[in-house]
């Protein structure tokens, strides 16, 4: 065999080398932008949950609190309607406008319990309260694993080779759960 030969096959040799690493790469890096979208929709569906669990309890905490609130009963009428929203609702974005106009009804519903002292001993409405505020901190951790899921894969869609790999992959860019500001503020409730 000649030096020619040896040569060119050591080239050869090294470029199939390359080729192999790089097509593992290419399948490693696919596999990942994968595993991150599927973890994106593995968080919705846990915020998903929970928000579902708020819209179960909320009708027997409206119902424990409107027999003391009787005059309050545009709230309760907005929370059937944004309960009704929800689940309407086809994509998490619609889902997520639904909960965020749930969340603002859900702090003046709260607020009441300062206006009606006698409603603060109800064991009934403390015990849906506590429910509720329990679901509200659960909700509240999967936004927060959501939204680390999310930051997770427009970080890797944004970087140089991610965003070849994601458009392969056809994952689409993943929207954060932001809380508007109109609803940062404290809600406040008047008679």
């Amino acid at each position: 065999m000649s030096q020619g030969v040896k040569a060119l096959l050591v080239v050869l040799g090294v470029l199939v080398v390359i080729g192999v690493l790089f097509g593992g790469w290419i399948v490693g890096q696919y596999n990942k932008v994968v595993a991150m979208d599927e973890q994106v929709k593995a968080q919705w569906a846990q915020v998903d949950n929970q928000l579902k669990r708020r819209y179960d309890l909320i009708p027997n905490l409206v119902e424990t609190v409107k027999g003391y609130a009787k005059h309050e009963r545009e709230i309760f009428e907005n929370i059937a309607q944004a309960r009704t929203q929800y689940f309407q609702a086809p994509t998490p974005a619609g889902k997520i406008a639904a909960s965020q106009q749930l969340e603002g009804l859900l702090s003046r519903l709260l607020v009441l319990r300062e206006a009606y002292p006698q409603l603060k001993a109800n064991e009934s409405f403390l015990k849906l309260q506590d429910s509720l505020e329990g679901t509200e901190n659960r909700i509240a951790v999967e936004r927060k694993r959501y939204n680390e899921a999310v930051q997770s894969l427009n970080s890797y869609r944004r970087s140089f080779a991610g965003r070849f790999i994601a458009a392969l992959a056809g994952v689409e860019e993943a929207k954060y759960f932001e809380t508007p500001a109109a609803q940062r503020e404290t809600p406040q409730v008047r008679f």
